[in-house]
């Protein structure tokens, strides 16, 4: 008999449990969980890990006691084990190569048939060819119409076996490895034609292992997608051959100027030669060598069995003769920047005729007068560079250049140089005064001026007082920008020269507004552009037509750019258009002055003579010059008027000839000399009554003594002596007196007042030594 169960303290088994006060539970709240179900659950995670581990040691067992009877010994456990070790590695190397592999693959997708480089043939405005760029390609041979020689050859020199093997030569790999070990470098190559092709199309010359486990993939995937015979024809038309030219048909062309359905044996063979290293064995550049290079592929034809020594024979007594690449004239740096116009076009076809907005007279004066200045001032004045950029105001760029020399320097500065445009900035900041009320007429104290720590003072030292704000811009003075900044909002002059291209920040500090921001030459050009046109935003362009080798045209520039888009009222821009006009006729521009051409324009100098400008423009062009040093060393005290503006008025005074003179809004209208109409331009009449008004002026005129252009240092330093010497003597008692300025023009000099502090030319060129002011 079963003892009954013993009662808990709170009642019996089947009665209800009282809390300690014996009151029943409340039915309504949840019940608390039994300590009993967590340990049955932990007892049931136990067994079950416990019985999966037991049951996995005992499957492996049995599969340990199965596998007994397949036991090996010998040599026939070493071929498995050797054979399991194999399946084992070459599984993991598999993984591996494709995990390498498959970025190349991505190169797969895009159309890689048609994805090369622009080959661009460049015309100038009239249609004369000018230069190329990009490369040199002719794909439109058929592979049927390549001369069997040439074929044999290429195949004789990089790949016999190419119709035999799957897109990798494993003999001629390994032919190409012993060869190399006994020579102890690298003297063959073991990559088979198709793969050199894979490298060509999708890949770069890196020498890596990863480099080749890809080249070798892409192999097998164009042997599996296109034929033997186009691969031939792709390789052929694709391969670098040197002198820019890609493909044996535009190597044709360029080495031997015929095409390559004609070339001989010998000519066969100097092609052939290129694929190796068409840089080291480019007849053009290195004959002999190009020619030893044939000879080696003549006999490969031969130890090929291609061709007998007998069919060689007259090839190696006659080898070929290239044509004179003798370098003919071409603008390079224009051509460039033509190039990469192109490029940021993207036009679809690959091989064009781009008919270009170039002037090749204007181009060939400009770098005459730029080569011509920094011959005679260079070594004086310390300058090694210059850029110059000639638009119209619709911003057809007509010449640039972009250096001294191409061939020492491919660096455009013209487009790519950021230097500081020093004075000739402060167009914009005028402009802003204009747009924010003021007049021309103006008046300003020009005065020591100072925000923070920072006091901008006049190229001479002194100050001129009250001025209206053209006589301010023609004398080129810096504290009236500034305080017109201050007055406006130097933020409005930052967003207006942002509005003209200029790469102005939102926020700069206060020294740009006297040009202590860098900017592109060309950016200058585009800016004053505006103020030629009236009010239009420029966007330059080099690019007038692009057509295909066919003459489809692809892009017209009248047809396809968009609208020109005004920024500025035009009443403004006549505005500021007088004021620059002022500042060539009696201002720091007047070695820019056109005879009988109403011109505007602006010098600019930067901080210790590192940078020069001149920008000016007439009714027909606008043009920039910069000069200065790639290194931004100073100049030996060089202002923008010395030496930019004098080639800016020698380049302008040529091509204004025989061109339809229009009017800039703002200028006076052309007028000849003797203050009457300008007759026709430059037809034979008007060049008649030139001569003839010439001719009358010497004759009642004394003979004056040639002055040369330029004052010698020497001759600079005793005029400033004098100036010292002038300075220190008691102020003229004389109200005015009649004076003959250094120019031979006569002015009226007046007192030195402590307003002004300075001497005051009105008239004339400036004092040698003393200079109107510019930006320092």
């Amino acid at each position: 008999m079963k003892n009954p169960p013993e009662p808990s303290p709170n009642g019996t088994p089947d009665e209800p449990r009282h809390d300690a006060a014996g009151a029943a539970p409340d039915p309504a709240k949840p019940k608390k969980l039994k300590l009993f179900g967590l340990i049955e659950i932990d007892a049931w995670i136990d067994n079950a890990v416990w019985r999966a581990g037991t049951g996995t040691l005992s499957a492996y067992e049995r599969l340990s006691i199965f596998m007994r009877r397949f036991r090996l010994s010998g040599w026939k456990k070493l071929v498995v084990e050797l054979l399991d070790d194999a399946a084992t590695f070459g599984t993991l190397g598999t993984i591996l190569m494709l995990a390498l592999a498959l970025p190349a693959f991505q190169e797969t997708r895009k159309d890689w048939r048609r994805d090369v480089d622009y080959a661009v043939t460049f015309l100038d405005r009239n249609g004369n060819e000018i230069g190329r760029r990009g490369i040199l390609l002719n794909d439109s041979v058929p592979l049927a119409e390549f001369p069997d020689h040439l074929i044999k050859a290429v195949m004789a020199t990089e790949d016999r076996r190419f119709f035999d093997h799957f897109g990798i030569d494993v003999i001629g790999t390994m032919r190409a490895v012993v060869a190399n070990m006994r020579r102890k470098t690298v003297v063959q190559g073991g990559s088979s034609l198709t793969q050199q092709l894979a490298k060509n199309l999708f890949l770069t010359n890196e020498r890596s292992i990863e480099r080749k486990i890809k080249e070798a993939f892409l192999a097998l995937w164009l042997e599996a997608n296109l034929s033997k015979r186009e691969i031939l024809k792709l390789y052929l038309d694709r391969a670098y051959m040197g002198g820019g030219t890609f493909g044996v048909a535009a190597a044709s062309e360029f080495y031997f100027g015929k095409s390559v359905r004609d070339i001989n044996l010998a000519e066969a063979a100097m092609l052939a030669g290129l694929f190796k290293a068409p840089t080291k064995y480019a007849p053009h550049a290195n004959l002999p060598a190009a020619r030893a290079r044939a000879n080696d592929v003549l006999s490969n034809l031969v130890a090929a069995g291609f061709m007998t020594e007998g069919q060689v024979l007259g090839a190696r007594r006659h080898p070929a003769k290239p044509i004179d690449r003798k370098r003919d004239y071409t603008p390079d740096y224009y051509l460039d920047y033509a190039f990469g116009e192109i490029e940021n076009l993207a036009p679809k076809d690959h091989t064009l005729v781009v008919k270009t907005t170039l002037d090749t007279g204007i181009q060939k004066k400009a770098e005459e007068s730029v080569e011509a200045a920094l011959r005679q001032y260079g070594e004086e004045y310390d300058i090694s560079q210059a850029a110059s950029v000639i638009i119209e105001p619709d911003g057809a760029v007509r010449a640039m250049v972009g250096g001294r020399e191409y061939g020492a320097s491919q660096f455009n500065r013209a487009t790519d140089a950021l230097r500081q445009p020093g004075s000739s900035f402060k167009p914009y900041v005028y402009l802003t005064a204009l747009l924010a009320g003021r007049t021309p007429n103006s008046l300003i104290t020009d005065q020591p001026f100072c925000i923070g720590n920072w006091c901008p003072k006049n190229y001479g030292g002194g100050y001129y007082g009250r001025v209206t704000l053209s006589e301010a811009i023609a004398r080129s003075l810096n504290s009236v920008p500034v305080q017109l900044a201050q007055q406006i909002g130097r933020e409005k002059v930052a967003a207006l020269a942002r509005s003209f291209g200029l790469p102005i920040p939102e926020k700069p500090e206060w020294p740009f507004v006297i040009g202590a921001t860098e900017v592109h030459v060309i950016d200058q050009a585009a800016g004053f552009a505006v103020f030629a046109n009236g009010g239009y935003k420029v966007e330059p362009y080099a690019i007038d037509q692009i057509t295909t080798t066919s003459g489809k045209l692809i892009y017209d520039h009248r047809r396809d750019a968009p609208a020109p888009k005004r920024i500025v009222p035009a009443e403004k821009i006549a505005e500021l258009n007088s004021m620059l006009n002022h500042a060539v006729e009696a201002g720091t521009g007047q070695r820019a002055k056109l005879d009988g051409i109403p011109a505007g324009g602006k010098t600019g100098t930067t901080q210790s003579s590192r940078d020069a400008w001149f920008c000016g423009f007439t009714g027909n062009y606008v043009g920039v010059v910069w000069v200065g040093n790639d290194d931004y060393h100073p100049m030996n005290r060089v202002t923008g008027g010395m030496v930019p503006a004098p080639i800016w008025h020698e380049v302008m005074a040529y091509a204004h000839q025989n061109v339809d003179l229009k009017q800039a809004i703002g200028f006076p209208a052309p007028r000849g000399k003797d203050g009457g109409a300008l007759v026709a331009a430059n037809t034979p009449k008007g060049k008649a009554a030139a001569e003839a008004a010439k001719a009358a002026a010497a004759a009642v005129a004394p003979p004056e003594a040639e002055r040369p252009h330029q004052l010698s240092s020497k001759a600079v330093g005793v005029l400033s002596d004098i100036e010292t010497t002038m300075r220190s003597a008691p102020p003229l008692k004389a109200q005015q007196t009649s004076a003959v300025t250094p120019a031979g023009a006569t002015g009226s000099i007046r007192p030195v007042t402590p307003a002004t502090s300075a001497l005051r030319v009105v008239a004339g060129e400036r004092p040698a030594g003393r200079g109107l002011v510019e930006m320092r």
